[in-house]
This record gives C-alpha cells, structure tokens and sequence, in this order.
C-alpha cells in the first residue's frame, strides 16, 4: 500500500504549491511544458537506447498493452449508445477511460524493476501513445472540425520512443559525456512531472452527466485492470512483465486530457472533474490491484 507514496507525496506537494504559494498556474504551465517536450522524450529516448530490448521478450507484452488499450477505446465508445449520453461530453470525456497519465507510469515502473521497467513500459508507450491519441482526438475533432494527422506526427513522445527505438535497433552509442547528460535531465521529468499533475488537478461538473462519469471511471478502474489480468495469463506473461500490464491497465488516466477537451472545443470542466477523481482514485487502487495480481492463485 505504500508502493506510491512518495509519488502520491509529490502529486500533493504540487497541489500545494500551485494553490497556496505564489508558485502559481502559469508557474506550472510553463513546467508542463518543459517536462512534455524535453525532459519526458530525453526519459523515454534515453530509457528506450540504452536498454536490452529483445523482441520476443517484449512483442507479448506490447501486445498485452494493446489489448488492455483496444478494449478500453471500445468499452468508452460503445457509452455513446446509451440512452440520455450527451454527445459533446462524451466526446470530450470518453479519453478518460482508456488514456493512461504516463508521468505516473514511468514513475512505477522505475520504483517496480528500474531501468529495464522503465524500458518495458516506454514499448507499451510507444505501441498505445499513437493509438490513444487518435482514439482520442477522433470524436472532438468530429464535433469541432479539427483535423489530427499532423498532431500525431508531431507528438515529442511518440517522436521520442520511436527515435530511441531506432537508436537501439541501430547499436547507437553516445558519447559518455552526451550520455550522462541526457540521464541527469531525464532524471528531472519524473519528479516535476508528478508535481505538474498535482498542480493541475481541478474539480470539475461532474454533476453534469454523472452516470457517464462512473462509467468512464469504472472501465478506467475497474474493467481494464481484470481485463489486463486476463490478457497477462493468456499470453504466459513472466511474473514481472504481467505485474507491470496489470499497473499500465490501472493507472490513473492522462492529467493532458483536459488541456485535450478545452483546445478542441469540448466539456472542459466535466474533463476537468474525471481527470482529479482519477487520480486520486488511482492512487488508492492502482496498490490493490497490484497486490491481488502478486498473490498466489
């Protein structure tokens, strides 16, 4: 139960400091951004070159990512069915369920096996990240007019581990001097990354469509977690790679998928409420599930 804490530690110190120092939003917004296009791809770039990266050690569990993903986008589409759903919060809230707060995951996977977790979860990233963003940019862009093609193919985290992937498929070795460089600022994203999602959470309208949030919660808390623990037994996961999907397949969903709504023209506020709920939920399940998922059958 106290896998988390000091990550949990950090989430709150940001809350704190945004709220009640004159370290304020446009003190954070400015970090979110230094962390999103520099020191997050240096982490996964850097993480992704120098790692042992065996393909048939990690083409299931790359897999096993996408399943737990794929189901998570169909469950989150199939809600727009249901009688009463309003189309625009559904839109603009549907990410929620199947979008993953990566800060947090690099941070896991770190504190669960070190580097080579890091490793392991930045394939995951690499296979999902494209995947989820389309999934969730498709229905905003839908109501709004927005086009996403050029977005995904300028995404830094997606340029990132598909560059650190060349690098290692290549055998790149940097310089040493270069390379302990890059460690030391990767270093610094995970850190200010947390403190950056502390600082963002906001309470939102919930009230808005309330059974659409639990809903959307429950797949993001509830479904993708069993399901993740299914896909892990199906595919013979090793022990440390299954724990690993089931942590992916809990975790607290994207801080960014607020920044996402409001910019393409959807339910900010209700976004807003389902991202904070996230992740304080995350921080009290995502332990329990891990703890179910390591005790004997």
């Amino acid at each position: 139960m106290l896998l988390l804490l000091p990550d949990f530690l950090l989430i709150v110190a940001g809350f704190v400091l945004c709220r009640y120092t004159p370290l304020d939003r446009p003190v954070w917004e400015a970090a979110e951004k230094l962390v999103y296009f520099l020191l997050f791809p240096v982490l996964l770039f850097n993480s992704i070159s120098r790692s042992s990266l065996s393909p048939g050690d990690t083409m299931a569990l790359m897999g096993g990512g996408l399943g737990v993903m794929l189901s998570g986008i169909a469950l989150a589409f199939a809600l727009r069915w249901v009688p009463g759903v309003d189309p625009r919060t559904h839109a603009s809230g549907a990410q929620v369920a199947f979008r993953f707060n990566s800060f947090v995951a690099l941070a896991l996977a770190e504190r669960l096996h070190g580097a080579q977790g890091v490793a392991w979860i930045a394939m995951i990233v690499a296979v999902c990240v494209p995947v989820a963003n389309v999934a969730a940019v498709y229905p905003l862009a839908r109501h709004g007019g927005h086009g996403y093609l050029r977005e995904l193919a300028r995404n830094p985290l997606i340029v990132s581990t598909l560059a650190g992937l060349a690098a290692n498929l290549a055998g790149l070795r940097l310089p040493e001097p270069a390379a302990i460089s890059l460690q030391k600022i990767g270093l610094a994203a995970l850190p200010l990354g947390l403190m950056a999602v502390g600082a963002g959470l906001r309470l939102g309208a919930l009230k808005d469509a309330p059974g659409l949030a639990s809903a959307l919660l429950a797949i993001r808390h509830l479904v993708l977690p069993l399901i993740a623990l299914a896909i892990g037994h199906a595919l013979a996961l090793p022990a440390p790679q299954a724990a690993l999907l089931l942590a992916f397949a809990a975790m607290p969903t994207a801080s960014s998928a607020y920044v996402l709504a409001v910019r393409m023209g959807g339910n900010g506020p209700f976004v807003a409420g389902l991202v904070t709920v996230s992740t304080l939920l995350g921080m009290v399940v995502l332990p329990l599930w891990l703890a179910l998922g390591a005790a004997p059958p």
